[in-house]
């Protein structure tokens, strides 16, 4: 299948004052944000597979080489839009990242029911996401990005599809570059969607995947969500293993999903930024403000 950069009309792109404004009000991640530069990826289903691009302000691509993110929204593998993670990059984008949030093919429910046993409406999303995290690559001397520090991450099912994305080495479109890998060198994994369930299908099974050597994540949780517990499941196992590159924050009386509105979304959205810091991939001190009332994650124990 052919690759191709489609780029349509030039779009507001993301400012720092802006990604402060918009950071500060309550609402769903993405609510006040405007679209980021829309491209298409590829095409799955005979559909085209979009993913918007914010750039840092003043990015000169045949200059600059910085790191890039991509983001994939949550949904339950079958819904959701780019608008969840809209805020989240153009506030990296204002830090000086050049970020993208991808869309990704998703089954129905009719045609889940179709697949044979054993598979599960989830690998098709693995797979469009396997291919927009190459795209990225590829394209990473147009984008002014540096391919080797390349972030991935997401909310809810994009944080699982963004794992099985770059640690299940199968579930690759044929049509994919065979010379571009989907290795990245950090995850922001918001409440990512482990299930036990996922046992049935190998292909998606987090745990069928861990390894000691992990790139640094950074992983949110509120505990009171009922899907922290596939989550913690993996999180020993990566432990047991012996990995400690994962830094696994709470967010107390929270459910599934806090991130996307303030408090959280600020909240969560600066330890990000420091994270990033921490590991070389930032520089300097969050743009925004922590809540007045003093909201913190805290440690997972």
């Amino acid at each position: 299948m052919k690759r191709f950069l489609f780029l349509l009309p030039l779009v507001l792109l993301a400012l720092p004052s802006f990604a402060q404004k918009a950071a500060s009000k309550p609402g769903a991640i993405g609510g006040d944000a405007p679209a980021g530069k829309p491209y298409v990826y590829k095409e799955s289903a005979g559909k085209p597979r979009k993913m918007e691009i914010y750039f840092p302000p003043g990015h000169d691509a045949a200059k600059a080489k910085v790191p890039g993110m991509i983001l994939f929204h949550g949904g339950g593998w079958s819904g959701g839009s780019l608008s969840q993670f809209r805020i989240a990059c153009a506030y990296f984008a204002s830090r000086g990242i050049v970020c993208a949030t991808a869309e990704y093919q998703m089954l129905n429910g009719a045609d889940a029911k179709k697949l044979p046993p054993g598979v599960t409406k989830k690998r098709v999303c693995v797979t469009d996401a396997k291919s927009a995290i190459r795209w990225f690559k590829q394209h990473a001397g147009e984008l002014g990005i540096d391919p080797k520090r390349i972030i991935t991450g997401g909310g809810s099912a994009g944080g699982h599809i963004s794992a099985l994305a770059t640690l299940n080495p199968g579930l690759n479109d044929p049509a994919d570059p065979k010379d571009i890998d989907t290795s990245v060198v950090a995850y922001l994994w918001f409440n990512p969607a482990f299930e036990p369930g996922d046992e049935k299908d190998a292909e998606i099974d987090i745990l069928r995947h861990v390894k000691a050597d992990l790139p640094p994540a950074i992983a949110f949780f509120g505990d009171q969500d009922t899907w922290k517990k596939g989550w913690d499941i993996a999180f020993a196992k990566w432990q047991k293993v012996g990995n400690k590159s994962i830094d696994y924050q709470i967010a107390a009386g929270q459910t599934h999903s806090f991130f996307n509105k303030d408090p959280w979304q600020t909240v969560t959205l600066i330890a990000a930024d420091r994270f990033l810091v921490k590991h070389g991939l930032l520089t300097g001190e969050p743009t925004l403000k922590a809540p007045a009332r003093g909201e913190k994650l805290t440690p997972a124990p």
